[in-house]
């Protein structure tokens, strides 16, 4: 699988330090494919270190259409925000696949910060890091057109959970097209006929929840 490289942890991801702390301190809990684990607005009473599966991230904006914010993946955390404000949930988490999460309580996971000053520097790194990339974000997608975001969501897919197919790169995650153009910001519409521009180019090919891409670097800048 591609992913980043360097010394620090892959953007979002709690460092290796945090995430044996967690897992020690946490309860195992299992989740079905589909499954909700907390709703927009819910009260917070949990927070989860993914040990397993992917994750929807996912809002409702006021014409009640669903926008996909993000997806998370092992190492990363659900719920941290709020068990550290005691906001409501500002987003939906649905399981895209069969999901193991260790789970600690609002108050386990604060009481467990407040002793351990360097676990609490690994999550406000992963906190930051995901924050700098959706500003990042905010900005280039603001000037790319459809095919440029839907290029960019590819490209984003490969680096993370993309795996390597015999010189190219498979991309195996349960999103819809709805649920990609949410993401993207556009319509059904405009995000198919995106794929049937990128398809068209030979950069990618799509299956059944399945996109390949065939030039990562072609991709990379169509999109930048």
């Amino acid at each position: 699988m591609r992913g980043g490289g360097g010394d620090g942890p892959e953007l979002g991801k709690v460092e290796s330090g945090t995430v044996t702390l967690l897992r020690q301190e946490g309860r195992a809990r299992r989740f079905r494919t589909g499954a909700t684990l907390f709703h927009e607005g819910d009260h917070s009473d949990w927070i989860g270190l993914v040990v397993k599966g992917r994750v929807k991230i996912s809002c409702y904006g006021a014409d009640g259409r669903e926008r996909l914010v993000a997806v998370v993946g092992a190492g990363e955390l659900l719920g941290e925000l709020s068990a550290i404000d005691g906001e409501a949930r500002s987003a939906t988490a649905t399981a895209l696949e069969p999901l193991e999460v260790a789970v600690l309580t609002a108050g386990e996971f604060v009481a467990l910060l407040e002793k351990n000053p360097r676990a609490t520097l690994g999550i406000l790194r992963s906190v930051i890091g995901r924050l700098r990339d959706s500003d990042k974000r905010r900005v280039e997608f603001g000037a790319l057109d459809t095919v440029g975001r839907v290029g960019r969501l590819i490209v984003e897919l490969a680096e993370r959970y993309g795996e390597d197919a015999d010189g190219s790169i498979r991309i195996r995650l349960p999103l819809s097209q709805e649920e990609l153009a949410g993401w993207a910001g556009a319509s059904r519409e405009a995000v198919v006929k995106a794929l049937r521009q990128l398809r068209t180019r030979g950069w990618i090919e799509t299956g059944r929840r399945e996109i390949t891409v065939l030039d990562l670097p072609a991709l990379e800048r169509r999109s930048s």
